[in-house]
């Protein structure tokens, strides 16, 4: 990896919406349990939120290598924290096997 594709990574690594850590965090939480909602896990609250704060984290920072998502704001924020959640989810599902487990 040259310098300049090493410096682009590492930028957009740590680029932040206008919403900041915090507001990922909030955010991440009420995405989680919407993705929760939508995947109808069996998981829980607590795991929900977990996955959804990862998943807003995830969704970000590979959405930014498409979209210029600095300016995106809460409601972008959140719906690319929903599809993180959802990817997360889905994910977490395949390898527990989700399906077989259910009752």
């Amino acid at each position: 990896m040259d310098t300049m594709a090493a410096t682009e990574f590492l930028a957009r690594s740590t680029t932040l919406t206008s919403v900041g850590w915090i507001g990922y965090l909030i955010i991440g939480a009420i995405a989680g349990w919407i993705a929760g909602r939508i995947m109808k896990t069996r998981e829980g609250i607590l795991m929900d939120i977990v996955v959804g704060i990862a998943g807003a984290l995830l969704g970000g920072f590979l959405l930014s290598f498409f979209l210029n998502t600095a300016g995106g704001g809460w409601w972008f924020t959140l719906f690319t924290a929903i599809l993180g959640s959802v990817i997360l989810l889905w994910l977490l599902r395949l390898v527990r096997g989700g399906v077989a487990r259910r009752r």
